[in-house]
């Protein structure tokens, strides 16, 4: 700890605001929301005083986009997606003890406060730069308006902040042949007055807090992207924006501005933690400017250099507050080998989750954990899903806890037996089982939930080789008071399992606890009793019944799962193919010249030496004539016999290998690229009706 060399007096954790332009998706939970409830949900569990905040993030070009896509105000799309954001946290057991928005008004005042207090120091630069602007639109136009091509890594789509392919942060004119993303054209530059934080001023302080007081404690992935942007030198960064939709620059000049919404959300921290402490009578100061605190954000990699070098030096600039101790950022989640993409909707979004997999949350939970993108891109599968959830959940975890609840209430009518004395193995067992505490928070506090997680896997498969060893139920023939030591010994194994589980397994661990009858004990469970007491749950405690911890995934349902994501594909294929451009326009006149008639194919037969040709006879009403056509690939003869078909009949013949061609029959593509006739289908519309 290099702020704090004693024990924290308590935590501030910040979880990344979500946008509100879309629900969340696995994605987010595996990179932000997993890992820093886990991490809260432990500091509780180890009896500290935690802040765990966060909030819907709901200003900025994204909620702009969504809006003027949609055709309804910026306010219909952040009070949609809030209640359903917030829906999906509470469902998945994401234990904030403080979700705001930044729409809300404390927020407002807040960031206004913190803006002025660094405007009246003049720690901001003003002046007039040139931006991109959109004559058709008549409006600047913000980051996220503006679409081209990387000049770091040539990505063709890249947005005015951020190239999401490279990862480079970027400006609006960087871009190479940028074009409008509201109409489309090529912008134009016109000059605009904005406030910059002048970031260069901060450059020695950023890197004698980082690059020297974090070398060896943050993660390489973090400590990497922020040394490569202080080396490369950090330049002004603008903090308002000249839109219509956010916070308004309160100070004068600042008329038609608002700030930018990376000055705004981190703010977003400070509002949420006031809020929740005039909720509950607490002091928020101590939460962002005492010295015993530790603040902790947890954030996905592309917020790496607003949460380590932009809000730093805000709060440096200020200089009231205190910093992160720690910004372990994780990188990003694929699905299925394909990067997700709300846009494409190639996700899988946590309400949908839910319908097909009810009461199963800790499923994907434990999942993501063992997945987690925590070094390095990782990839979530449903057959993976399904693997971790009957090989290990339902086949490790789910299995030793059946086992020993049904034997103790097979034996002992669920109450807890008295032990003898403790064989080697036992006394082994238990002072193995003792160490898991301290195993557990050293991969915590080091932000290794991946590992962690399957140290609580390991503590079941300590209690199932116990049991397996043991065989309690062959014993039970030969020495009964053995088999009650063997219990006791399993029971207290369990009992550690409820409470080691609780920050990965939020919904077992309650389940679990409700079986054993936890709530009935004199002395609380929790994280230091299991490395301190003799026993956990003592001779003479009444448990409850078996009820299954897990269920095991059948292939059925994984199937279903891929075969949503396979049509998923297919239309993000359709929706991609390239549209052939319109052709120059014609009038009326040039249309009513077009004689197409329906018609039926009466004959088919393939060209000699010609792949792609067939020789059709067409019954087209005024006559039967011949009609070459280049569909030999798409159709064998037989089966478009007796076809109805739309004919153009006044095109003037063409020789084609020597066979005369009267016509041309009309087709299309699908998104597969397969050749479909454009044919009348209604039945009784008979061979020579025009179609006009």
């Amino acid at each position: 700890m290099s702020q704090n060399q004693q024990k924290p007096a308590r935590y501030t954790i910040t979880a990344a605001l979500p946008y509100t332009n879309g629900p969340i998706h696995i994605g987010h939970l595996a990179g932000v929301y997993v890992p820093a409830d886990i991490y809260a949900r432990y500091l509780r569990a180890t009896g500290n005083d935690v802040a765990f905040v966060c909030g819907s993030d709901e200003h900025g070009v994204a909620i702009s986009m969504k809006a003027k896509k949609e055709g309804v105000t910026p306010q219909n799309i952040i009070d949609k997606y809030h209640h359903i954001i917030k829906q999906s946290f509470l469902d998945f057991g994401i234990t904030f003890d403080n979700y705001s928005r930044t729409s809300a008004q404390i927020h407002h005042q807040t960031a206004s406060d913190f803006f002025i207090n660094l405007y009246e120091k003049g720690d901001f630069i003003e002046e007039s730069t040139e931006q991109l602007y959109d004559e058709e639109a008549q409006q600047f136009l913000a980051d996220r308006f503006v679409i081209g091509t990387c000049p770091k890594c040539g990505h063709e789509e890249a947005y005015g902040d951020q190239c999401e392919s490279c990862g480079s942060s970027l400006n609006a004119t960087d871009l190479i042949n940028p074009k409008s993303t509201i109409s489309g054209a090529v912008p134009s530059l016109k000059e605009t007055k904005h406030w910059f934080l002048p970031l260069d001023r901060y450059e020695e302080f950023l890197r004698e807090w980082i690059l020297k007081g974090h070398k060896n404690d943050w993660k390489p992935n973090v400590y990497g992207q922020c040394k490569s942007w202080i080396d490369e030198g950090l330049k002004p960064r603008a903090v308002t924006r000249d839109l219509d939709w956010g916070i308004p620059v309160p100070v004068a000049g600042g008329e038609g501005k608002v700030l930018y919404v990376w000055f705004d959300a981190p703010i977003g921290y400070i509002s949420s933690t006031k809020e929740w402490a005039a909720r509950e009578g607490k002091d928020w100061e101590l939460y962002w400017k005492a010295k015993d605190t530790k603040m902790v954000h947890f954030i996905g990699k592309d917020n790496i250099v607003f949460h380590c070098i932009i809000f730093p030096s805000m709060l440096k600039a200020h200089g009231d507050f205190i910093l992160p101790e720690n910004v372990p950022a994780n990188e990003f989640l694929n699905l299925e080998g394909n990067k997700l993409s709300t846009s494409k909707n190639w996700a899988v979004w946590l309400h949908e989750y839910l319908e097909d997999f009810p009461n199963m949350q800790d499923v994907l939970r434990y999942t993501l954990t063992a997945n987690a993108p925590e070094t390095k891109d990782n990839d979530f599968t449903w057959k993976d899903f399904q693997a971790r959830n009957n090989n290990e959940l339902v086949a490790i975890f789910g299995n030793f806890i059946n086992r020993v609840v049904v034997l103790t209430n097979k034996y002992y009518n669920g109450i807890v037996p008295n032990p003898g004395e403790y064989s080697p193995v036992d006394e082994e067992t238990l002072a193995e089982l003792k160490k898991y505490p301290e195993i557990l928070t050293s991969s915590i506090e080091r932000y290794r939930f991946r590992e962690a997680g399957q140290e609580v896997m390991n503590l079941a498969r300590l209690g199932n080789k116990y049991l397996a060893d043991e065989e309690p139920w062959k014993v039970i023939k030969q020495d009964e008071e053995r088999v009650k030591t063997i219990m006791f010994v399993a029971l207290q194994i369990a009992t550690a399992l409820a409470v080691l589980s609780e920050p990965f397994l939020p919904f077992t661990s309650k389940k679990l606890n409700n079986i054993l009858g936890s709530e009935n004990l004199e002395s609380e469970l929790n994280w230091g009793a299991i490395a301190k007491n003799s026993s956990l749950l003592p001779a003479g405690h009444q448990i409850n019944p078996a009820e299954l911890l897990f269920s095991k995934i059948e292939d059925e349902a994984i199937q279903e799962q891929l075969n949503k994501l396979e049509a998923t594909k297919k239309a993000n294929e359709t929706m991609n193919k390239e549209v052939t451009p319109q052709k120059d326009t014609i009038t009326f006149e040039d249309f009513s010249k077009l004689d197409m008639r329906v018609g039926t194919i009466i004959e088919a037969e393939k060209m000699p030496k010609a792949k792609k040709l067939l020789v059709l006879k067409v019954d087209t009403g005024l006559d039967v004539r011949t009609i070459v056509s280049g569909i030999a690939e798409s159709f064998t003869p037989e089966e478009i016999v007796g076809k109805k078909v739309t004919v153009l009949v006044n095109l003037a013949p063409r020789a084609l290998r020597g066979v005369e061609s009267e016509g041309m029959i009309l087709m299309t593509e699908n998104g597969d690229g397969k050749l479909v006739f454009v044919n009348p289908d209604e039945d009784g519309v008979n061979n020579g009706e025009t179609i006009n």
